[in-house]
Order: C-alpha cells, then sequence, then structure tokens
C-alpha cells in the first residue's frame, strides 16, 4: 500500500517536515500580565498549535490555562521556566523573547 502523502510539501507523511519549518519560523512573546484582584497571568504570544501545548505546559508548570485568540493564557507567573520548557518542546532561543 503506498504511504499517505502531505499536501504542503509532497512528502510522504513519515517523511514530512512541514511542522518542523512552520514551527521553526514562529517568533514567541511571553509576558505577565496583572487581571481581577491582582491575580499574574502569563501571557504567550506566536504559538500557531496551541491546543496541542497548552496540555503539557499546564502538567509541567501545575497550573490551569486556556487558549484565547491564538494565545496560550497561563494562571500564575510562569515567564522564568517557560523558555527552559519551550525549549525543550523544541523551540529554539532565538525564537523566544521574554518581556
Amino acid at each position: 500500500m503506498a504511504e499517505e502523502i502531505c499536501p504542503v510539501c509532497g512528502l510522504p507523511k513519515s517523511l514530512c517536515i512541514c511542522k518542523t519549518i512552520e514551527q521553526a519560523e514562529q517568533k514567541i512573546k511571553i509576558f505577565v500580565e496583572k487581571r481581577r484582584f491582582g491575580k499574574p497571568t502569563t501571557i504567550i504570544e506566536g504559538i500557531n498549535n496551541g491546543k496541542e501545548i497548552i496540555k503539557q505546559l499546564k502538567a509541567k508548570l501545575a497550573c490551569g490555562g486556556t487558549v484565547k485568540n491564538n494565545h496560550i493564557e497561563l494562571q500564575g507567573n510562569h515567564k522564568n521556566k517557560l523558555k527552559e520548557i519551550l525549549i525543550k518542546l523544541g523551540y529554539s532561543e532565538d525564537q523566544i523573547e521574554i518581556k
């Protein structure tokens, strides 16, 4: 049986590099906002596949969070830990900007 072919790059699905290229082109911004009652919320902008990553981030940081308007919101101030976690998930250090 023939293997399924990616419509974007034309390679077989097992060799497809579309996600890697897409991930390498993203610029990620991390910053903290004060919300109601002075509670900090960490915002991550620039990740296109937020729904796939949010579960991993919430589990590693032991916090709640959501994806809204193409950005990730995590409860609490996690900007110091996020850079290490995103690098382990395959993002390069040059892509990540912490404000």
